[in-house]
Parts: C-alpha cells; structure tokens; sequence
C-alpha cells in the first residue's frame, strides 16, 4: 500500500475504518470552498471511501488521509486532473478548522510535491484556490506556486458559479521552495498508470 511520511504526517488511503472520522472533519467551515459538501450523513464519506479504490486504478483520483502523528487523520490531501501525456496533475487539499495554520498544509504539500515528481514523474502541479478564499491563495503562494491567472466560473456550487485562481508548481522549481526542505519517505506504489515515467 502507498504511504508517504513526512516529519509528523503520514498520508494513507483510507478505509472504511475512516467513515465516522471523515464524517466529523468534513463540516462546514471544511467544505466552504468546495463543490461538495458539508457531509451531513454517514453515507456520504462511506460512498467516497468506496469509490477511491476504482478511481485510482482509473488514474482518476490518488487521494489520501492525512494523519497527524498526535492528532490522528486531520483531513485529506491528493492528486487529480491527471494527464499522463503532460506529466501533470491537480494537488487538492482540506482540512478540519482546528487544523488551520498549523503547518499541516505546507507539510502535506510537499508530500504531494515529492510523490508527484521524484517518484510518479510528473512536471507540474496545478492548485485552485476560490478567488474569495484570500487564505489559501497566499498560503498556495508562500509555498512556492506561481499565480497564473483567474478561471471565470470554473467551479459550479450549489449557489452558482465560481471564479478560481490558478497556481502552478514545476518540477524545475521544487527544489527552490519551501516544500522542498520538508523530508518525505515513500513506500509502496500507486497503481501504474499514475507513474508518468
């Protein structure tokens, strides 16, 4: 099974095991950003966590449980938008309130960061970031992605459309930013069609 382990993370596939931990993280405040969400029935993670198996194998979704050394799981990150052809995928990360500002967004980026270019291969990393999510653009930016322009009605949510900002990471500029410096350890594989080399 892929696991990739960094100095208090450790990113996972979750199981089913994960269904009420997924249930309580994925609130409101969590999901404010997003197309899906709040889950509001335990059916819901249950039906997400049925899914990631297929999708993976599909080169659809590489997604992963992000679990704190001391906190345990504290929401997920992962890897979608894959193009083989491009060398290239969308990073997508959540994560519960309490867990805001305290370093596990940057730590499970360059997670992602090192999975995606040292060991599938990719070139680039793509991030969305809501363009009235003012936080996640200029933590998106502290990281190291470059602002790439607005994308108008990108995203359709239950109240109507919404613009997005995109970010881009290059394989050629990782080692100069911050997410470089976090230590990762991969073990396992993804399935084959995710490694682009």
């Amino acid at each position: 099974m892929l696991e990739v382990r960094g100095p208090t993370l450790t990113l996972r596939y979750a199981t089913e095991a994960d269904t009420d931990v997924l249930h309580a993280l994925a609130d409101a405040e969590a999901t404010r950003w997003f197309s899906w969400g709040p889950y509001t029935d335990r059916a819901q993670p249950l039906a997400y966590i049925a899914g990631l198996a297929a999708k993976r194998d599909a080169g659809e979704l590489l997604d992963f449980l992000t679990v704190h050394a001391e906190h345990g799981p504290v929401g997920v990150t992962g890897l979608s938008e894959y193009a083989r052809r491009d060398r290239r995928a969308t990073v997508g990360t959540w994560f519960a309130r309490p867990h805001w500002g305290t370093g596990v967004n940057a730590e499970s980026k360059a997670l992602v960061a090192r999975l995606a270019f040292d060991h599938l291969g990719l070139n680039r990393l793509t991030a969305w970031a809501n363009t009235r999510n003012g936080r996640s653009q200029t933590a998106l930016e502290r990281l190291g992605f470059r602002r790439e322009g607005v994308l108008r009605a990108y995203n359709l949510h239950a109240g109507g459309a919404h613009d997005v900002v995109a970010f881009g990471l290059l394989a050629d500029d990782f080692a100069a930013t911050p997410l470089a410096q976090i230590r990762a350890e991969v073990t396992g594989a993804a399935p084959g069609i995710w490694y682009a080399i």
